[in-house]
């Protein structure tokens, strides 16, 4: 037994004669499942997905200024502090470069000065090393 189809309906469901609903057996409207869309309508996004023209929010500048703190405060402290601001300063260019984090420059700044840290405390000990060991022998 069919059924006529009603001109109004854009879904293309079919009317009974005698009261009840049934759906067409084929080209009929079927709901979209899970992840499909409804004509029209924004896409949704799944689990862990972005919207389109959204990447992941970057990090802040915050560890390319920790390693330019660390590498400056290494100029007049202690080598080893210059080491750490090194190694932060290279993470942190490294993210920046991946589009990770900003502030690629800080991070620059921080390994270049804990390099330059790290000489000037090694000069400073081989100066001090040879005054010591020149004035031992003047003095006697």
């Amino acid at each position: 037994m069919t059924y006529p189809q009603d001109p109004n309906d854009p879904y293309g469901r079919q009317q009974p004669q005698s009261g009840g609903f049934q759906q067409p057996q084929s080209g009929g409207y079927q709901q979209p499942g899970y992840g499909q869309q409804y004509p029209g309508s924004y896409p949704q996004p799944g689990y862990g997905q972005q919207y389109p023209g959204m990447g992941m929010p970057k990090e802040g500048p915050g560890l390319a200024i920790g390693g330019l703190i660390c590498s400056i405060a290494g100029l007049f402290l202690c080598f080893l502090i210059s080491v750490a601001g090194i190694i932060m300063g290279h993470i942190a260019y490294n993210k920046a470069k991946a589009g990770q984090a900003e502030g690629q420059g800080v991070a620059m700044a921080a390994f270049i000065v804990g390099y330059v840290a790290i000489a000037l405390n090694i000069l400073i000990v081989i100066f001090f090393f040879g005054v010591g060991v020149t004035g031992g022998f003047l003095h006697r």
